[in-house]
């Protein structure tokens, strides 16, 4: 979006006093009025322009907590980020970057994104960011990820598809807190047996839009359908391959969204799928998560669920779940906003962008399974914050999904059934 006269503001010096500013209109400079906010500006987004670098003075906007560059021309992370000693959120997807400096790391980083670069390397420095919790590094060239990677313990969030990774290293998995794991190899083929083309493809109005794709209702063979179309080759998950394979393979179940096929024959090459449409009386459980709260998922002020409820929604999320693990998928982005349930708590779980193949490795596998029980974990604990009179034997199993020793969290099967007798 152009965001010309918001520029303009900035240069008459109307803008005194905001917090968030947002410039999108084919800057090759930083604009150096953005100085004049230095005592309030939190979040600069110059994301869409054609930048290469950042001053030299950028810490003199020493309120600064989140900053976005995504889809510019950078070719290394700016060393100068380092200096930003409140930064904690940095965003730079869709550049052109290759070096990641040990000096660009701001001290206080919770949020790094690089999707879609050419980075190589992620620096040994990255163990000294203690309060990191999200790392998005989906669309690079990494082979392998550093070892001091281990020191950062309050890691959530890791997605690192669509990357010519050796192997999943064992350190990795037994993080203490990471839940939400997307590492998806080359992408397979998809059969095309089921595909569904264009053509007999009505599109209707649309009906949401992720990080990935944009989701339009539409008519085929006299049938209400859902249509994901991806927005890229890479998403922040990985590839829409990765999905489309995952989606296929993962079968029927009732609490899973229905997959018609993939898309096949759009007229611009676009890839997407075609899935069941999802009755009105089905809503999004809850909002994904905000700049604020970083990994956890946002319920609207006022929420409240009954114990019966949350029992139904548990049961049907840990069914479809242990479904998966049995056909040797991790879903990989287990959250209250992947969920669509009715007033009831009957529920389907969708979004398979960040899903990938188990490996044939049983150790990593059932290591794999644990990590995602603590994804439930989170779930159950939010579902919990909602409903104060909630049975006790679910916060018995929320505490054993978010146990930091990850050998010792149930998997799938056993939280099926420990929740059938709740």
């Amino acid at each position: 979006m152009d965001t010309t006269d918001t520029l303009t503001q900035l240069r008459a010096g109307q803008l005194h006093g905001i917090q968030r500013l947002d410039l999108s209109c084919g800057l090759t400079e930083f604009p150096r009025e953005i100085f004049d906010l230095a005592d309030s500006l939190e979040v600069l987004n110059l994301s869409g322009n054609a930048l290469t670098r950042l001053p030299d003075d950028l810490p003199r906007l020493h309120k600064l907590k989140v900053l976005f560059c995504s889809n510019n021309r950078f070719t290394d992370l700016p060393a100068v980020l380092g200096q930003c000693l409140q930064l904690e959120m940095v965003g730079f997807k869709t550049n052109q970057i290759v070096d990641v400096p040990a000096a660009a790391l701001p001290p206080q980083l919770r949020w790094l994104i690089l999707t879609d670069n050419q980075v190589a390397v992620l620096p040994a420095a990255i163990g000294n960011c203690p309060q990191l919790q999200k790392l998005m590094l989906a669309g690079n060239r990494l082979q392998q990820l550093p070892p001091e990677l281990a020191q950062c313990q309050r890691l959530e969030l890791l997605r690192i598809s669509a990357n010519p990774l050796t192997a999943l290293p064992d350190w990795l998995l037994q993080l203490p807190r990471l839940a939400w794991l997307a590492y998806a190899d080359q992408p397979a083929a998809v059969a095309t047996d089921t595909a569904v083309h264009w053509a007999d493809l009505a599109l209707q109005q649309q009906l949401g839009e992720g990080a990935s794709g944009v989701i339009h209702q539409a008519q085929w063979q006299g049938q209400a359908v859902a249509v994901k179309l991806f927005k890229g080759a890479v998403t922040s998950d990985g590839w829409p391959q990765s999905e489309l394979a995952a989606c296929l393979a993962a079968g029927a179940h009732p609490h899973l969204i229905p997959v018609t096929g993939a898309l096949a024959g759009h007229p611009a090459g676009t890839a997407g799928l075609v899935m069941e449409f999802i009755p009105p009386q089905f809503s999004t459980l809850a909002g994904p998560p905000s700049l604020a709260s970083c990994t956890r998922d946002v319920y609207p002020p006022g929420t409240r669920f009954t114990p019966d409820k949350v029992l139904r929604i548990a049961r049907g999320v840990a069914s479809a779940a242990a479904h998966l693990h049995a056909h040797g998928l991790l879903h990989g982005d287990l959250y209250g906003h992947n969920l669509q349930c009715d007033a009831d708590g009957h529920c389907v779980l969708g979004d398979m962008g960040a899903a990938s193949f188990l490996p044939a490795n049983a150790a990593q596998s059932q290591a794999l399974q644990q990590l995602e029980a603590r994804a439930f974990g989170c779930l159950l604990e939010e579902l919990l914050a909602h409903c104060p009179d909630a049975q006790p034997a679910l916060a018995a199993l929320r505490d054993d999904c978010l146990q930091p020793q990850v050998a010792q969290r149930p998997v799938f099967a056993a939280i099926r059934q420990r929740l059938a007798t709740a």
